[in-house]
């Protein structure tokens, strides 16, 4: 995001004395610029002027020598007068040697906040009180060697004359000033730069602006012995012709060592762009004051002609920050003829980034300016498939003033001229198209359109100005769309709005500059009968439910990678590692979007565990992406039209099944121990309770049966969940149980975790269709029954609840098992379940032969499936 420093947005814009940066941001938020952050002063405290009076070396025990300096820091010295009125200076130790007395060096004084939080005070150290600290740039955040001390008139560039001991170094270091960083939206390229801002600055407040971006005439023409270039743009996307204007200037005779202006590399540090040399410090600098990206060449290390082309299959590029790039046939390049053996040799991707074969270096002396500009699209594709999301990038693809270019380079041509001591070479080129050709369509408008889209009257004559204001030509005109016969205008935008293109922009322009908070605010009116879908309701219930129980609810990223199904356990094979790859991942370890939602959530229950939370139970809903193995490709629709039919099905049998899951993980205790007694530890039980509450909670009765286990479940501690719909078909629902011990030790969990997973999806599909109805409740009393059973012990309990609840009939209330007992007294392979049985009559008292004829049916349904009635 762009960030604006004060004193540089008043070289556009007359900004009003003490502007606060608070003040700033609420200015550009009316015209529709957020501020995204404020950066606060670099250094605040005395941070002052000094003049080394004495500087004594002396040898430390550690190898290490330090400097004893007597310091004069004027009215800051230790009886608040100068050396020159008798004052005593301060004593500071600095271990910096690049410096010596009567040097003028920047102090920071007891009281002084650094960059970073660091704050001086007076302090022994080496054998002395230090009172004070001398400073290099890094310490002031300048950037620099830290053992380098900053002498101001060699390292800042000032005269001695104008440095005065006990002078304010903030004020002039500029390192009191606050930045307000803002937000720009995509289609507001001109606000990524000075001019654009100040402009809107101007429109918020009615403060004089100062337009440094259009031609004044003084601009030289293009000459023929201009550095030839040719745009040869032979496979153009779309229609779209990847660079359409080509400006080159040439400045020779540069000073290699000329330093960057103190001023130009403090805003560009405090506009966050790092100071490199004079001729790239100027072409960025420019870039941020005007909003034209520009590159400079080595001219010595660049053949002409320049050839703007698209990149042929296989060639390749080492672009500036080192990489070895692998062109696309799409790519625009800059080429020239330099002989390589090829005939042609890339110097860089247009609007994205030069190559390292001719970018400038420590011993240019004569640089070739470039000031292009480039399709949107085509540099916005290129910045994206390498990955290279540069400063001329973000601007190109948000669109640039085409009229720019000439007016940029002679920007930059006047300060390499001025401050490396160069000469601007006559020769002059400037490719492709005139003002006139990047003139732009008028745009009818009706005059009562932003009224009627806003509700907010304007009358014919605001809108005429307003849009004057933002830099339109408004006319009238005698086309007239509709029906209704009205006032319009023929608007054309101006060169830099190129997001200005039919009415609808226009009229968000009106509104903007008028003020959005003149929209009166009207809430709609919610229609009667309208509601949560099922799903949603279901949702809310089961989230509401797994709470109550004391379930915690968690989110987590919806990325995998391949190691994440391997941690699970999951077979080469398994339709699960089936999964959606992301064109372009957050992480290049996690490109898939996940199949369930256990693979993320037990990582969620790792990054707990390793940080002391060991008892835990959490669970999370959300979407997983199933795609069919043979599904087509998504086809390429294009914009701006409905899709056909045909388009929509097609694009619809390309979209993955995204069902919507409920997962939840228990681990350590799931009741704490305490004076109450010792806990108990969290089971598969608790994981299979859950799991049954949410099918509870979507209104679905479900079938739960052993699993002979697959992964991520233990083998012989697994439970699968079906649900058989209103036509009779059974549905698998989810799965509840322990996790597989090789996954409890893959991802770092306590022993015996146990875990659920339910489609919660499948579960509004084959809820019942019509309303719950409420159970009658009975005023007669209960029978209480409770029975032992022996059985084999690989019958599953669920099994014998199911022939007690079938003998109990219509008496029978409720069921649940409460002891589970295996020893010598039931023999071996045999165990005992205990079932509490509660019996009621909604219309009467149950009598004795009642309740014993229900337990012996009870116990003879049990039989057959197995069991025997323990004595």
């Amino acid at each position: 995001m762009p960030r604006i420093v004060k004193d540089w947005l008043a070289d556009h814009v007359e900004l009003p004395a003490g502007l606060a940066a608070e003040q700033l941001a609420e200015a550009l938020v009316k015209v529709g610029l957020e501020e995204e952050e404020i950066h606060p002063a670099a250094v605040t405290g005395p941070l002052v002027v000094g003049r080394v009076l004495e500087q004594h070396p002396e040898p430390q025990k550690n190898g290490k020598t330090i400097n004893w300096c007597q310091v004069d820091v004027g009215p800051h010295n230790e009886d608040g007068k100068p050396v020159a009125d008798g004052g005593t200076p301060r004593g500071i130790v600095c271990g910096a040697h690049n410096f010596g007395v009567g040097d003028l060096v920047v102090v920071s004084l007891p009281g002084t906040t650094l960059p970073g939080g660091f704050h001086i005070t007076a302090r022994k150290t080496y054998g002395h009180v230090s009172d004070g600290m001398i400073c290099s740039p890094a310490e002031l955040g300048l950037g620099g060697d830290a053992g380098g001390i900053i002498v101001l008139p060699r390292d800042m560039g000032f005269s001695e004359a104008d440095l005065t001991p006990g002078q304010d170094a903030i004020e002039l270091l500029g390192l009191g000033e606050e930045v307000l960083e803002i937000n720009v939206t995509p289609d507001r390229g001109y606000a990524f730069s000075y001019r654009g801002v100040a402009r809107e600055y101007a429109h918020s407040t009615g403060a004089t602006f100062t337009d440094r971006g259009v031609l004044t005439g003084s601009e030289p023409a293009a000459t023929p012995d201009g550095f030839e270039v040719r745009l040869e743009d032979a496979a153009p996307i779309d229609g779209r012709v990847g660079c359409d204007r080509f400006v080159t200037r040439i400045v020779r005779g540069i000073d290699p060592s000329a330093p960057s202006p103190e001023w130009m590399r403090r805003r560009l540090d405090n506009s966050g762009m790092r100071s490199i040399s004079l001729a790239v410090d100027v072409t960025n600098y420019v870039m941020l004051d005007l909003g034209q990206p520009l590159h400079a060449y080595d001219l010595s290390r660049v053949a002409a002609p320049l050839v703007v082309r698209r990149a042929a299959a296989g060639e390749k590029l080492t672009t500036l920050d080192d990489v070895e790039r692998t062109l696309h046939p799409e790519d625009l390049l800059i080429t020239d003829s330099h002989d390589d053996g090829t005939g042609s040799r890339v110097l860089g991707l247009a609007g994205v980034m030069g190559g390292e074969s001719t970018e400038v270096s420590d011993a240019t002396t004569d640089v070739l300016v470039e000031a292009a500009h480039f399709d949107p699209i085509t540099v916005a594709r290129t910045a994206r498939r390498h990955k290279i999301p540069s400063e001329a990038a973000k601007r190109f693809e948000r669109g640039v003033d085409p009229l720019l270019p000439a007016v940029a380079a002679q920007r930059v041509v006047d300060l390499l001229v001025e401050y490396g001591g160069g000469t601007a070479d006559p020769a002059v080129g400037d490719v492709g198209g005139t003002a006139e050709a990047f003139s732009r369509t008028p745009i009818v408008l009706r005059a009562t359109e932003p009224t009627r889209l806003s509700g907010v009257e304007y009358t014919p004559e605001q809108v005429r100005s307003t849009l004057e204001e933002v830099g339109c030509e408004v006319r009238a005109s005698t086309d007239t769309p509709g029906d209704a016969p009205a006032e319009t205008f023929a608007v054309t935008p101006p060169t830099w709005r190129p997001d200005l293109t039919d009415p609808a922009d226009l009229v968000e322009e009106v509104v903007r500059i008028r003020g959005y908070d003149q929209i009166p605010s009207v809430l709609p009116k919610a229609p009667g009968g309208r509601g949560l879908t099922a799903e949603q309701r279901t949702r809310r219930s089961v989230a509401r439910a797994l709470a109550e129980t004391g379930f915690v609810e968690v989110l987590s990223y919806p990325f995998v990678g391949a190691t994440d199904y391997d941690a699970l356990g999951l077979p080469s094979d398994d339709p699960r590692r089936t999964s959606v790859r992301l064109a372009n991942p957050l992480a290049e370890d996690r490109p898939y979007m996940r199949t369930n939602l256990l693979v993320t959530l037990l990582e969620t229950v790792r990054r707990n565990v390793s940080r002391g939370l060991s008892d835990l139970a959490v669970f999370e809903t959300g979407l997983v992406t199933r795609p069919a193995a043979d599904a087509p490709a998504a086809p390429a629709l294009p914009g701006g039209a409905r899709p056909s039919d045909a388009d929509l099905a097609a694009l619809a049998a390309a979209t993955p099944d995204q069902p919507r899951r409920v997962a939840g993980v228990l681990t350590g205790d799931r009741e704490a121990a305490g004076w109450w007694g010792t806990g108990r530890a969290a089971d598969w039980a608790d994981a299979l309770e859950a799991a049954r509450l949410v099918a509870e909670r979507a209104g679905v009765e479900v079938t739960v049966s052993a699993d002979s286990g697959h992964m991520p479940w233990h083998p012989g501690r697994c439970a699968k969940l079906e649900a058989t719909d209103s036509a009779g078909r059974t549905h698998l629902i989810g799965h509840a149980g322990e996790l597989h011990p090789k996954v409890v030790e893959a991802f770092g969990l306590p022993a015996r975790a146990s875990a659920f997973e339910v489609g919660l999806s499948t579960l509004v599909a084959v809820a019942p269709d019509e309303p719950v109805t409420a159970t009658p409740v009975s005023a007669f009393p209960a029978a209480k029954e409770d029975f032992a059973f022996v059985v084999d012990a690989g019958l599953p309990a669920a099994t014998l609840r199911d022939a007690i609840v079938s003998g109990g009939g219509a008496l029978l209330e409720d069921v649940s098992l409460f002891d589970v007992f295996t020893g010598e007294q039931i023999g071996e392979g045999r165990k005992s379940l205990a079932y509490a049985v509660r019996l009621r009559a909604a219309d009467r008292t149950l009598s004795a032969d009642e309740v014993r004829g229900v337990r012996e049916s009870i116990v003879a349904a049990a039989e057959r499936a197995g069991a025997v009635l323990r004595a």
